[in-house]
């Protein structure tokens, strides 16, 4: 451990950029930085996002309910590209204060619904549905706590180990051990679970996973952080099960691509407003 340690100030400053990747849209304080106004589809549902775990969590669900025959879960997905900083224009940040990805605009109703948070938006669309969100109290109440548990402890995979290990630009050794064993903490804990249930949450298909496989799901698929062999996911058998039968839904496989602009291009959808935006990028990959 290094020797030069850091006394913090008596007050805090933001007196320059704190490095990293993310460093040139990382700031102390909210609001608008421009003008944009968001663009509007002809669906009732608009999704404002991009293909980072957080925003996948949503769209694998609109294919899952689309999949399940909800036609009226037919939807506009639109870039907002955080590298750019589109997530500080004012006419996201009108519908989420929080600037983060993904807000959902439903003009089902008799008036716009802007919902942001991905954990709201997915309960929101689950229960107006009918669909992937048991209506028993009993099972509602497990599929919440692991919707929850999922909205609580991924910030330290994400927000904790996965910086520190692949985006800080100073490899800080207790930093990163700290949030290993976190996240091998929380692998544990999934595959503890997994171990006696098909699901999350039990033996039914729920919102619950479709929020957790984006983040722990990928890490052991070896697709978040290139961290697979660091945190030896070999370990987490029953995690890996479960992360492998989930990839391999054709709903998974479209959403993972929506409002996507890295990796593969084959995996990339940067825009999605109809279900024929699948068919035209498989036969761009056969042709």
């Amino acid at each position: 451990m290094s020797d030069d340690a850091y006394t913090p100030p008596a007050i805090w400053t933001w007196d320059k950029e704190s490095g990293g990747r993310f460093a040139a849209i990382n700031r102390p304080v909210a609001g608008a930085t421009h003008d944009k106004a968001l663009p509007v589809g002809k669906h009732p549902l608009q999704l404002y996002s991009m293909g980072t775990p957080n925003g996948v969590k949503v769209t694998i669900l609109l294919e899952e309910l689309l999949a399940a025959g909800h036609t009226a879960a037919e939807y506009d997905a639109w870039l907002v590209s955080i590298s750019d900083g589109d997530q500080f224009g004012n006419g996201f940040v009108a519908i989420n204060p929080n600037s983060k990805i993904p807000a959902l605009i439903d003009r089902r109703g008799p008036e716009p619904l802007a919902i942001f948070e991905s954990g709201a938006i997915m309960t929101h669309l689950a229960e107006s549905f009918g669909a992937f969100l048991p209506t028993d109290p009993a099972a509602k109440a497990r599929v919440l706590s692991w919707l929850f548990w999922q909205m609580g402890s991924a910030p330290f995979l994400g927000g904790g180990f996965g910086h520190f290990y692949a985006y800080a630009p100073v490899k800080i050794e207790y930093a990163i051990n700290r949030y290993a064993m976190e996240a091998k903490r929380q692998l544990d804990v999934l595959n503890r679970q997994l171990e006696h249930n098909a699901f999350v949450a039990g033996d039914e298909y729920s919102i619950a996973d479709m929020a957790i496989w984006p983040w722990y799901g990928q890490i052991v698929l070896g697709r978040l952080y290139d961290a697979a062999e660091f945190l030896q996911v070999q370990e987490y058998t029953h995690v890996l099960r479960w992360a492998r039968e989930i990839d391999a839904r054709p709903a998974v496989k479209r959403g993972r691509m929506v409002n996507r602009t890295f990796g593969e291009p084959s995996e990339q959808l940067a825009e999605r407003h109809d279900a024929s935006d699948f068919e035209t990028k498989t036969a761009d990959k056969l042709g």
